[in-house]
This record gives C-alpha cells, sequence and structure tokens, in this order.
C-alpha cells in the first residue's frame, strides 16, 4: 500500500495595505501598534485552524478583527467618498466549491465581510450592492448600524486634506489616526500614499484554501465606485487545485490584469509555482500600466507569497505549531 503524503501544517496569512514607507518619524511605539494588531488577528485565527476549523471561518474571523481595528481601511475607520459618505466592498471565496460572495457599495452593515459571505451561503448570486445588498445583509440578521459608526476624526481629516488638495488619496493621514492619537510621530507607512485594503488568506487541516478581502475604498473616491476587492478574479479569488490570493493596490489596475485569477491561471497551464506566478504579475505584469501594491497568497501545499512592489505592506503569517510572524517592511 503506497504511503500517504501527510497534509501540510494549516496557515493563515493576512495583510493591511501596502505604500511607501515614513521612517522619519516612527516611534517604536507607534510600530508596535501595527505589529501587535496584526499579531492577534493571527493568533486567534491559528487557534481556529489548530483546532480544525476550516479556512473559510479563519479567513473570516481574521477580517472581523481587520474591519474592527481603525488602523486599518476596513469597517470601523473606513475612508470618506468624496461626498463625505462611506462605501465599503468586501468579497469571499471557497476554494474548494469556487463558491463566492461579494458586496459593493454598502454602509449600514457593521461587518461588510459577512455579508458577503451571506451572499455567498444564502443567496444564488455572487455580487450585490447598495442598498439590494444591505436588504439583503438585513434579512440574514446581520448587523446594522448608521453609517456615522464608520466615520473617524482622523477620515474626516484625511477627506477635508483631499477636498483642499483636489486629489484622490488612497488611505488614511497617518497624522490623524485613532491610535497615533497616543503618540507623537507617524505611522509605519505613509498613510497619504498607502493602499488601503485588509485581507486574509488560509489553507486547513482538511486541505481546503478560502480567501477574503475588504476594503473601504480610496479617500474622496467618486460616490459609486467600486475597486477589486469585491471583484472575483480581480482582488480575491481561491481554488483548491492552485491557491488563495487576496490583493492590496490600485484597484482598477488589479481589475485590468485581473490580478488574483492570473497567479492562479499561471500555477494551472504554465506550471509555475506559486512564488513565481505571484512575482511575476506583481513586479512585472502590473508596472506595465503603473499597478502598484500586493498581494498575499497561500498554494495547496501550504506554500507563502506575500509579494509587493512598494516600499512596504502590512503583513504576516501564522502556521499552526509555529511562531506568529508579522512584517511591515522589506
Amino acid at each position: 500500500m503506497p504511503l500517504q503524503t501527510p497534509r501540510p501544517q494549516p496557515i493563515i496569512a493576512i495583510h493591511g495595505g501596502a505604500g511607501t514607507l515614513s521612517r522619519s518619524h516612527i516611534s517604536p511605539e507607534q510600530e508596535a501598534l501595527y505589529h501587535g494588531a496584526l499579531g492577534d488577528i493571527l493568533l486567534a485565527a491559528q487557534q481556529m485552524l489548530a483546532e480544525g476549523g476550516s479556512a473559510l471561518d479563519a479567513v473570516s474571523l481574521a477580517v472581523d478583527g481587520l474591519e474592527d481595528c481603525p488602523l486599518f481601511n476596513a469597517g470601523h475607520g473606513a475612508v470618506f467618498t468624496h461626498d463625505a459618505t462611506h462605501e465599503l466592498d468586501a468579497a469571499i471565496m471557497d476554494g474548494a466549491s469556487l463558491r463566492a460572495g461579494a458586496v459593493a457599495c454598502v454602509s449600514r452593515v457593521r461587518r461588510p465581510l459577512r455579508a458577503a459571505r451571506a451572499v455567498m451561503e444564502h443567496s444564488e448570486h455572487v455580487l450585490l450592492v447598495a442598498a439590494g445588498a444591505e436588504a439583503f445583509a438585513k434579512s440574514c440578521g446581520l448587523e446594522m448600524v448608521e453609517p456615522d459608526y464608520f466615520s473617524t476624526p482622523s477620515r474626516r481629516a484625511q477627506l477635508e486634506k483631499a477636498l483642499a488638495s483636489d486629489a484622490t488619496l488612497l488611505d488614511h493621514d497617518a497624522s490623524a489616526l485613532v491610535f497615533a492619537q497616543r503618540s507623537t510621530g507617524q505611522a509605519p507607512l505613509d498613510e497619504d500614499r498607502k493602499l488601503g485594503t485588509v485581507g486574509a488568506v488560509a489553507l486547513d487541516a482538511h486541505g481546503n484554501l478560502a480567501a477574503a478581502t475588504s476594503t473601504g475604498g480610496m479617500t474622496n473616491k467618486r460616490v459609486g465606485r467600486v475597486g477589486d476587492t469585491p471583484l472575483i478574479g480581480a482582488g480575491t479569488y481561491a481554488d483548491n487545485r492552485t491557491a488563495a490570493i487576496s490583493c492590496t493596490g490600485t484597484g482598477e489596475m488589479f481589475i485590468r490584469t485581473l490580478t488574483a485569477y492570473d497567479i492562479c491561471a499561471r500555477m494551472a497551464y504554465a506550471g509555475q509555482s506559486l512564488d513565481a506566478a505571484a512575482q511575476t504579475v506583481v513586479m512585472q505584469v502590473l508596472p506595465t500600466i503603473k499597478g502598484r501594491g500586493g498581494l498575499i497568497a497561500v498554494d495547496a501545499q501550504g506554500n507563502l507569497s506575500m509579494p509587493f512592489n512598494t516600499e512596504g505592506m502590512y503583513r504576516g503569517y501564522a502556521r499552526v505549531g509555529e511562531a506568529v510572524q508579522t512584517v511591515i517592511f522589506r
């Protein structure tokens, strides 16, 4: 009887956005806030996987935590549109079945990723938007909030700064971060030039993959703008035969190159390894159209890749049985 190859250890990886460095005024305390937030979220998801939890549940738990943390641009503390409103996007995909769910332009669902998962599990659709998505989430018993739940003083200040300069900013103003107010100095990445999305990918003990992504979008974006996050194949994708991917970056460019699916396609049709495919797409394909950002990816063998073409990316991973790892710079 042939020996069975042991399954790889379950693993969870998360990201909280990519961007350029702001090393000049970073305090150790400020940097520690980011490492602490990433580490706590990873530890909870790692424990879930260690206890036999599914990849879907692990990425859902991780993104719940990221959406609740105002250090990152998703859920509470989401950025403002040009009209001083909030429009949030999220998506989730199950690599075992290729089921997927997504919501876009929601402003009353406390945890947008839970709404995306509800679309996947309780409807015949993949993507619901705006009022229709909110009505569906409410009918599923999800927690609803007033739109100002997502607002923070730091996000308001960032919008005012963007309006004054007539610019579309990619993330929040570091000098006014809710947590940054407790200390002097900037965030590790320059928040005026940071690409703000959060996401998670996981492989569980059963060999199943899953990916989830959530975002508040871009400060001063046009009302109704939808980026790559809720578009399956652009910012989010998972397939047990290849990999699970969650992206963060200039959304329009990730849409135009179908970044997440392109990595899986290169693996399936060209026989590339996960890291080779991910590095090619992030470092060669995206830059040809000025695409900036990065992604996290894990394959069916438990291999991990987290490439980015900016100077830094909030990221981390936790393999069952090993210590949690969090990283910001290269």
